[in-house]
């Protein structure tokens, strides 16, 4: 299981759509977008959970492709998970 980060999406982008996005690459286990408490509308990034080999196809596929008239950014989210922090 891979998650990957989304960045670029349109505020005026459903969370439907953005599913409707990744699913044509594979099984979505999960999806966070970040969105705008008052008004609804996406704050430009997401966190979308795929299998390793669906999730590779997804990045090869959308990294860099317009979409609702912008460029989206996909990529692996390398986290802080288990690691240490500076002090």
């Amino acid at each position: 299981m891979l998650t990957l980060v989304v960045r670029g999406l349109p505020p005026t982008a459903t969370e439907s759509a953005v599913l409707d996005l990744f699913a044509s690459y594979g099984k979505v286990f999960g999806m966070k977008v970040n969105q705008d408490f008052f008004t609804g509308q996406l704050k430009g990034f997401a966190m979308i959970d795929m299998e390793g080999h669906e999730a590779r196809a997804a990045i090869a596929g959308l990294n860099g492709r317009d979409f609702q008239g912008k460029t989206i950014y996909v990529d692996i989210d390398k986290g802080t998970k288990g690691k240490r922090g500076r002090r």
